[in-house]
């Protein structure tokens, strides 16, 4: 079942050779700026692209049709609520970025606060960077691809993709990184349309023959509906529920009122302070590419749901029943995968093996490798950039330019031996990485939006409180980390993770204004240069009037809003 031809692995070791060549090509490392920001010459395109790859990771990949296999089609939230994320960062968040040419983000909290709060986010985000998204992309990766070549050892696959991707990302820096990602997502794209057009074809009836099918199985009861059938679990009664993206406020997964609140969070801090996402706009060659390429990589969003989700509800329909005891996958108690219920995270790699005709097969997986590389690329570049920059840089100041371009090439080698040493330690949570990783993000994040948001909109926001609240809300995501790994104190533990995120980031906003208040402001220049004003509002209207239509991002955003809207509207 899970065989691959010749023809399929000479597509594969053809795309890798090539991409690896491709980017060394593209590599630009005179100085520190082209080596980690690209030059700053990067395209509106090339930035849009570079943003939607880094952010379909493999871990993406696999986790968005598992979700849909057990009916959590509103996973898409989180890709939809992108577009209103992107739109606010292009408008508020951006234009300080880009004026003050900060290279990361917690350089960014150093001049709006103090050195104390960049280095507690730069610490706390090469941390996550290494040990939560490569790690985890790498495990995935490692999972995925074990099940492709299962004669080969699961270790020396792990070792080949990490190697694959930082022999382009060690000399190349963030322009090999991003060209590299345009190919990808490219290939990425191509390969789950044609893993959906096989999908439809099989079933039959198109569209209107999957939501009668699955009206079918669930008039019938049909047991084999994901892992959704467990008791005190939301089951949808019909196909328009099965589609709908808002789900009752019990909703294991994500309630309603979670739209409202903990999404836009998690939201803000992956595309508007997460340094693996940001640093790609921050390598734009102006302004207006910047907020170009960030309202591209929101439209690319949008397909999502139809090439990346659906093919999950597909696969209920197709392969429910399928006996995929051959593929020998094992859960953490030893248990092997008799159906995709047991263990719908191989509902991806069973609609490539089941769907997909030789070469076609091979191009398709070359795509899931793409993700996987793209997204631990991007990890591997933007670590390496907060290291050299907010910590190298700053001990020893005296470096230059190219000096620190080899410490950033020094750093991704020893971070690519650290992700790859932490991933034995991931496999023992393996049946419950997906919710960990969800936890992790959802604890860790509110201290950093609380602090970003504050420091561009209120200018009494100091770095007192800025600290003050950083510390104290990782303190309570530890705590809460804990306690539901130890069962500590039940009430807490059975708050949704979306719930547990909003109360946190209310704690910390109203910390960081009472110690804020109660200590000395920041100095007039912090507040004027890095604080929203209404008069950058109408500065920036005067300028706009010049442009043409199809240039202005103002109206370009309310055309993306009104595409969102029919899309959403659609689902809702």
């Amino acid at each position: 079942m899970n065989e691959l031809s010749y023809i399929d692995i000479t597509v594969i070791v053809v795309y890798l050779i090539g991409i690896i060549i491709y980017g060394i090509s593209k590599s630009k490392r005179g100085s520190s700026e082209d080596y980690f920001l690209g030059g700053r010459t990067m395209t509106w395109p090339i930035v849009g692209i570079a943003l939607f790859s880094a952010n379909i990771s493999s871990s993406t990949l696999v986790g968005l049709a598992s979700d849909a296999y057990q009916t959590n089609i509103n996973v898409y939230n989180y890709e939809w609520y992108a577009v209103v994320v992107l739109i606010f960062f292009a408008i508020f968040f951006l234009p300080f970025y880009l004026k003050s040419g900060v290279y990361t983000m917690p350089e960014f909290l150093e001049r709006r606060y103090d050195k104390r709060s960049r280095y507690y986010f730069s610490f706390i985000t090469v941390v996550g960077n290494i040990l939560v998204d490569t790690a985890a992309g790498l495990y995935v990766g490692k999972i995925v691809l074990t099940l492709l070549f299962p004669s080969m050892d699961s270790t020396l696959i792990l070792v080949i993709l990490a190697v694959a991707a930082a022999a382009y990302t060690i000399p190349g820096g963030l322009n090999s990184v991003i060209q590299t990602e345009v190919i990808q997502a490219i290939l990425l794209i191509i390969g789950s349309c044609l893993l959906t057009y096989f999908a439809f074809n099989q079933l039959g009836g198109g569209w209107s023959g999957m939501m009668a099918k699955l009206d079918t199985m669930l008039s019938a009861g049909d047991v084999n509906f994901g892992n959704r059938l467990e008791e005190g679990k939301y089951i949808p009664a019909n196909s328009d529920e099965v589609f709908s993206l808002v789900r009752p406020s019990n909703d294991e997964f994500m309630p309603w009122w979670g739209l409202l609140t903990g999404v836009p969070l998690l939201g803000f801090y992956f595309w508007a302070n997460n340094q693996f996402m940001v640093q790609r706009v921050l390598g734009a060659k102006d302004l207006n590419h910047g907020r170009w390429g960030a309202l591209f990589a929101g439209f690319l969003k949008l397909p999502v749901i139809f090439i990346m989700v659906v093919p999950g509800v597909l696969a209920l329909l197709l392969f429910s029943t399928l006996d995929i005891t051959s593929l020998n996958y094992a859960l953490t108690d030893g248990t092997i995968c008799n159906n995709l219920s047991d263990c719908p995270n191989l509902t991806y790699p069973v609609l490539l093996f089941q769907l997909l005709p030789v070469g076609v097969l091979g191009l398709v997986v070359a795509g899931l490798m793409a993700a996987m590389m793209s997204s631990v690329s991007a990890t591997f570049n933007s670590a390496s950039t907060l290291v050299t920059m907010d910590f190298v840089k700053q001990l020893k100041p005296e470096l230059t330019s190219k000096q620190l371009v080899r410490v950033g090439q020094i750093t991704t080698v020893i971070l690519v031996v650290l992700a790859i040493s932490w991933v034995p330690f991931i496999e023992s949570v393996s049946d419950s990485l997906w919710t960990y990783l969800q936890l992790v993000i959802a604890y860790t994040c509110p201290p950093a939006v609380s602090t970003f948001v504050l420091g561009l909109f209120w200018k009494r926001a100091n770095g007192n409180g800025s600290i003050v609240s950083l510390l104290t809300g990782f303190s309570l995501a530890v705590f809460m980390i804990l306690s539901q790994t130890f069962d500590w104190i039940p009430a807490i533990n059975e708050l949704h993770f979306l719930a547990k995120a909003t109360w946190l980031f209310i704690l910390c906003v109203i910390l960081h204004i009472i110690v804020s208040l109660l200590t000395k402001p920041q100095s007039e220049q912090q507040i004027k240069e890095y604080t929203y004003k209404k008069e950058m509002f109408r500065e920036e209207s005067k300028e706009l009037v010049d442009l043409p239509w199809y240039k202005n991002y103002r109206i370009l955003s309310v055309i993306l809003l009104v595409i969102t809207a029919i899309v959403v509207g659609f689902f809702w």
